[in-house]
């Protein structure tokens, strides 16, 4: 699978980079949103490409390794203010977050992110994470499970779920992704016929985000971002489900008028034609605000 990014032409709209000026991709993956973005900058802007995984960034190493104008990092984004300050990358004058995974965890990292295939159920963006999703199937308490798979994936079958993990791993360990289907299958039974969505999405949705601590890294990065942004300066946040968007949008919500002015009152969606070549751009949602004040 080649990885597409969504809403090309929505992003370089509400970004609206221009020549010389500087951008900050808190998640680069596979490049593509940086490179339009580097067209637009040219001759002399530039963009700061942060990925957390390891992996991907040697990826992205050996393909941009030609371009001065973009400086690629190593890290989480939740260290943005941090990795400004060390690379000295000011002014910022947009910032795009697109919380999607990318392509090659589902295809080609063997870690477990999707449920067609059979693999490790690891989950992890990053090898210096010591929590992976084997470790909290085999060693969390029911309860505690049921909690991850309500609130992250707002799963309604969370407890039957919860349950049937217990008794199965008294049996032997849960170690692989068609491992955890059968006993997902096995704990709803009938309740997942005939449903748009496969019926081990929320749970998988649910470990990768506790896995990952995916909604809380969000919440850390919002104000970090509008911090170093210049005046002026564009925020876009691509979710992908609605935990996400709610954060993103509760943020501006919380900032609107006093440090920010929200660009579109509606979270821009992506159109039937990019949903038909890009089936993934189906639950993208895009919010856009600008920075209208040093006010933190």
């Amino acid at each position: 699978m080649i990885h597409i990014p969504v809403l090309k032409k929505q992003i370089l709209e509400y970004l609206d980079p221009k020549p010389n000026e500087n951008f900050i991709d808190c998640t680069i993956g596979a490049g593509g949103h940086s490179i339009d973005i580097l067209s637009k900058n040219k001759p002399n802007g530039k963009v700061l490409g942060i990925e957390i995984d390891e992996k991907i960034y040697q990826i992205l190493k050996q393909k941009f390794g030609f371009t001065d104008r973009l400086i690629l990092i190593n890290d989480s984004y939740t260290n943005l203010k941090n990795i400004v300050l060390k690379t000295n990358f000011y002014p910022v004058n947009g910032i795009i977050v697109d919380l999607g995974m990318s392509s090659w965890h589902i295809e080609k990292s063997k870690r477990g992110f999707s449920f067609l295939k059979d693999e490790p159920l690891d989950m992890r963006y990053t090898d210096k994470n010591n929590l992976t999703a084997e470790k909290i199937l085999n060693e969390y308490p029911e309860k505690e499970i049921v909690k991850i798979l309500k609130e992250y994936g707002e799963e309604r079958f969370s407890e039957k779920i919860a349950k049937k993990i217990v008794e199965e791993r008294e049996k032997k360990p849960i170690k692989s992704t068609f491992q955890l289907i059968e006993i997902i299958r096995k704990a709803i039974r009938r309740n997942y016929h005939n449903k748009r969505i496969h019926f081990a999405t929320r749970t998988f949705q649910a470990l990768r985000i506790a896995v990952n601590d995916e909604l809380n890294n969000l919440r850390k990065l919002l104000p970090q971002a509008l911090e170093i942004l210049s005046l002026n300066g564009r925020l876009i946040v691509i979710s992908f489900h609605s935990l996400e968007d709610r954060i993103v949008k509760n943020f501006f919500k919380e900032n609107y008028k006093k440090t920010l002015d929200i660009i579109i009152k509606k979270p821009i969606k992506a159109d039937y034609e990019e949903i038909k070549n890009n089936p993934r751009s189906r639950s993208a949602k895009l919010r856009a605000a600008i920075k209208i004040s040093n006010k933190i």
